[in-house]
């Protein structure tokens, strides 16, 4: 017997329909949503079009980050990567998060501001520096609120290491220990933490 050959096309309006049934069937007080599919000729190649509230480029930290956000507050989203987002180069960044969470000694967000703007040889751009570190605590809990696995103190705190460039009361007071880390691969738990989270709202890569 021959067999039936089906273009893509129609393939594509069949699994359609058949998630617009199951949609329906799912919640039955629920009207249909109606969808469109539009192309375009671009050198002779048929492309389709995609249609998106927000466009993210990148999935590192940051990227990933921007598109769990816009996901969670109910904008259709999608995430363009170059690689898978679990490898960006985000999992380099072994050694840690700088936050003046005060875990391990007294610290304050304004030494930190000292060390950063020092640490640039003052030609940082201030203002970034101020608004960076006042919120860096905040950006860490966050992190941990997500269910990023920081390592923990005895009494079950997020660890902070010293490193280099890191000092108490204005650069007179020793050394701050400021960096919250997951053992030494704090960038791979941020990648995997901040990449379940987009997929939790149902971002979608490309």
């Amino acid at each position: 017997g021959g067999s039936v050959r089906r273009d893509n096309s129609s393939v594509f309006a069949s699994l359609v329909s058949m998630l617009s049934k199951l949609r329906q069937a799912a919640h039955p007080g629920r009207s249909a949503a109606r969808r469109s599919i539009t192309t375009s000729t671009i050198g002779g190649d048929k492309v389709y079009d995609h249609h998106y509230d927000a466009l993210i480029l990148g999935a590192g930290g940051a990227g990933l980050r921007a598109a769990a956000g816009c996901v969670a507050h109910g904008l259709k989203t999608a995430c363009i990567t170059k690689v898978f987002p679990t490898r960006s180069h985000t999992v380099a960044a072994q050694g840690g998060i700088n936050a003046a969470l005060a875990n391990m000694t007294e610290d304050d967000w304004r030494w930190h501001c000292y060390d950063t703007v020092k640490g640039a040889d003052w030609l940082g751009d201030q203002d970034a520096i101020q608004h960076m570190t006042r919120m860096a605590p905040e950006g860490v809990l966050e992190l941990e609120s997500f269910g990023l696995p920081f390592s923990r103190t005895d009494e079950g705190k997020i660890y902070q290491r010293a490193f280099g460039g890191q000092s108490l009361k204005f650069g007179q007071g020793g050394q701050a220990y400021r960096c919250a880390a997951a053992a030494d691969r704090t960038g791979h738990a941020i990648l995997h933490t901040l990449y379940g989270m987009a997929l939790k709202y149902d971002c979608l890569f490309f």
